[in-house]
């Protein structure tokens, strides 16, 4: 494979975009795109935040219309004017954040809105559809219950109900957007196996993602876009991660953290003993303790739902607290307000940047503000400094890359991967004397975790103690000193990051102990 953007494979191709353009207002997101992607294979798309790929498939999905160019589907050139016409022509796309009823069965979200129906009409064939899910989930090999309540499974399983409504609806190309970003490595490898299944039955899955090793294991081809362009498309089998990179910024980027030795100072955070209920009242977080120092990252793994959000909530002051203590550089901050630990020198880059990082029809003025709008440089006497606001958004904006460059967008009109990194940006900007980053480079990019990673080195360089939790791996791993793994709201060992292996990890995450000792010892320090 070159990178011309041919495969110079002779079968027929399952979609062909030729020469989309898209604009916007004050935007081109997609100038005169090209992909063909061959059916049954799978195809990843593959770029930097705002790079122009869910644009892309949108209009591939018909939820836009093209200013220019044409969508071909099965050799057949289609004019979509709705999602509907796309479902119709065998085209169904499963979106980053699901589009499911939690209170609703698996069963009735796969048939919901076509559902078989009894009586000429008057009512649903229940049993009928329940067959049907079984039917469709045993020819794929989906294990799911139909029966389960989607508020009562995990998100895993919930991806695959997706899948499997996409599939009721006679989808032949599966479009998943940025499908890994919620899922824990196990239940990657599960997807992984899911996109094998659906291609051997002669299915076609293109997948968005910023993730290198992720588009190289599971795609066949992978086409990368830069600044709304195709600038190449290789087979996955000729491709490198470093080629890749330099595809998808444009330069060369450093893709192994380079980690100085810690030179470890006075403990900043200290949590003895801490107990946590969930939103239902059940013990989230059971007996932790912890410390970080200055000059240290204190990272922790686990799989998701194992109590490390009720954890980092409950230390940054948004959940309360049913036992144990917190302190922050020797003062009480058990009881204190997220103000008060924020004056105290608290950074928190939080898990869900939408509901807790962002006020989304705010501008990223007023957004920049979040958490300093009572205090100087941004505020006295309760009157806000709005051009002081202003020049501190133009910063964190210019700094952290975040596209598109106007202080005056809305947050919601960002991209995901640019919203993180501005919340990111915000909160490293706060001069802090502990950060709790939690997933801080979710849904971003490799050239701006590269720098995310930089930016949490030179805090850990200059002093400051970072708490950082984050679902990947590689990157709790090369960023951490210490490393705790949590399961079912405990800690299960503290280890040597550099010395454990991944499949150690593995089997701490599932509560199980590896053969060999990897602990380092006590949680404090």
């Amino acid at each position: 494979m070159t990178d011309s953007g041919e495969t110079g494979r002779t079968a027929t191709d399952a979609v062909h975009l030729d020469g989309i353009t898209k604009r916007f207002p004050g935007v081109v997101a997609n100038d005169d795109v090209d992909l063909q992607v061959e059916r049954g294979s799978v195809h990843a798309l593959l770029g930097e935040n705002g790079a122009g790929k869910t644009t892309l498939m949108n209009v591939l999905y018909g939820l836009y219309e093209p200013d220019e160019g044409r969508v071909v589907v099965d050799g057949t050139p289609r004019d979509f004017d709705s999602p509907r016409d796309a479902i119709d022509a065998g085209v169904g796309m499963i979106h980053q954040h699901f589009m499911l009823v939690d209170p609703m069965t698996v069963t009735e979200n796969i048939t919901l809105g076509n559902e078989p129906e009894r009586w000429l009409g008057l009512s649903i064939d229940r049993e009928r559809a329940r067959e049907e899910v079984v039917d469709l989930s045993e020819r794929y090999g989906f294990d799911v219950d139909p029966d389960a309540r989607i508020e009562d499974v995990g998100v895993g399983v919930q991806q695959r109900v997706e899948i499997l409504k996409a599939l009721y609806r006679g989808a032949d190309v599966l479009i998943l957007d940025e499908p890994t970003a919620v899922l824990t490595p196990q239940e990657v490898r599960e997807l992984f196996g899911v996109f094998e299944e659906l291609t051997a039955q002669g299915k076609t899955i293109i997948f968005i993602t910023h993730k290198l090793r992720e588009a190289m294991t599971a795609a066949d081809d992978i086409t990368v876009l830069r600044a709304g362009k195709t600038v190449g498309t290789l087979g996955a089998a000729d491709a490198s991660r470093e080629r890749l990179a330099e595809l998808m910024v444009g330069r060369e980027i450093l893709l192994d953290v380079d980690r100085p030795a810690a030179d470890p100072g006075e403990t900043v955070l200290d949590v003895r003993d801490l107990t946590v209920e969930d939103t239902r009242g059940v013990r989230a977080v059971d007996d932790v303790s912890l410390s970080v120092r200055e000059g240290e990252v204190f990272g922790i793994a686990g799989v998701d739902g194992n109590g490390q959000a009720e954890l980092v909530e409950a230390i940054a002051g948004l959940r309360e607290v049913d036992g144990g203590a917190i302190s922050l550089g020797g003062w009480d901050a058990t009881d204190a307000s997220r103000r008060d630990r924020i004056d105290a020198g608290m950074a928190y880059v939080p898990e869900d940047r939408q509901e807790s990082g962002l006020v989304m029809d705010f501008d990223l003025v007023s957004n920049g503000l979040l958490g300093s709008q009572h205090a100087r440089p941004f505020a006295e006497n309760g009157r806000i400094d709005w051009d002081a606001a202003r020049e501190h958004a133009e910063e964190i904006v210019a700094e952290y890359d975040v596209r598109p460059a106007n202080v005056d967008a809305r947050a919601a009109s960002l991209s995901g991967g640019n919203q993180q990194k501005f919340v990111v940006g915000r909160e490293f900007a706060r001069d802090p004397r502990l950060v709790v980053a939690s997933h801080p480079t979710r849904g971003v990019d490799v050239g701006s975790t590269e720098f995310i990673h930089d930016r949490i080195n030179d805090l850990r360089s200059d002093g400051r103690a970072v708490l950082l939790v984050s679902s990947k791996l590689d990157e709790v791993q090369s960023l951490s000193d210490r490393l705790a793994v949590i399961y079912e709201g405990s800690f299960v060992d503290v280890v040597d990051p550099d010395a454990v292996t991944e499949e150690q990890l593995g089997l701490l995450m599932a509560g199980e102990q590896p053969d060999a000792d990897v602990s380092v010892g006590e949680v404090s320090q």
